[in-house]
């Protein structure tokens, strides 16, 4: 009966390791204030609450809650969906502000900002997920001159998400980095 045997690791092994840890810990605590703790205002007045696509995950409903409670006369929804059942019912109204549903050209981030570039709005408050707030701000301040109040949905996430969303965000400034407004 043969035994496999541990080896101990060798000296420039265990370095590597180190420096592996040492280095995702750096890019974490970076960004931490990026992703997990981004800047968002307090909700206030404003010509248009927009509602950005992404999961259904809360964002819909304080939306919502934020055209009931009078912060503006338009709610619009970013629909780049196939099919939304949430999404198809939101959209057929039925409250006592008005809301609007559109597709952005292309189905991202820069096709919402630039639907709202071309809106002619002074002010609007903008809701996405919290690791989507600081892209979302630097890609529609790209578009839109107006006063922007970005407000946040905090969805838990498992340790997973949150490396996929670090990965994910940093990949999507990079692009934006790149991009204007319209192309």
């Amino acid at each position: 009966c043969a035994r496999a045997r541990w080896a101990f690791p060798t000296m420039a092994t265990v370095r590597v390791m180190i420096a592996l840890v040492a280095m995702v810990s750096v890019f974490v605590a970076a960004l931490w204030p990026v992703y997990v703790r981004p800047r968002v205002e307090q909700p206030r007045t404003v010509d248009a609450i927009v509602v950005l696509g992404g999961a259904h995950d809360g964002r819909e409903e304080l939306g919502l809650r934020l055209g009931r409670a009078g912060y503006a006369p338009l709610v619009v929804f970013s629909n780049p969906y196939v099919e939304s059942p949430m999404l198809s019912r939101i959209c057929h109204g039925g409250y006592s502000f008005q809301v609007e549903c559109f597709r952005p050209e292309p189905p991202t981030t820069r096709g919402e900002a630039a639907y709202i570039a071309g809106r002619g709005w002074r002010s609007i408050m903008v809701v996405t997920f919290t690791p989507h707030i600081s892209r979302a701000r630097y890609i529609i301040q790209k578009c839109f001159d107006g006063e922007l109040a970005m407000i946040d949905v905090a969805p838990e996430l498992s340790a997973a998400r949150w490396a996929f969303n670090y990965l994910y965000q940093s990949a999507g400034y990079t692009r934006a980095l790149f991009e204007t407004c319209r192309d």
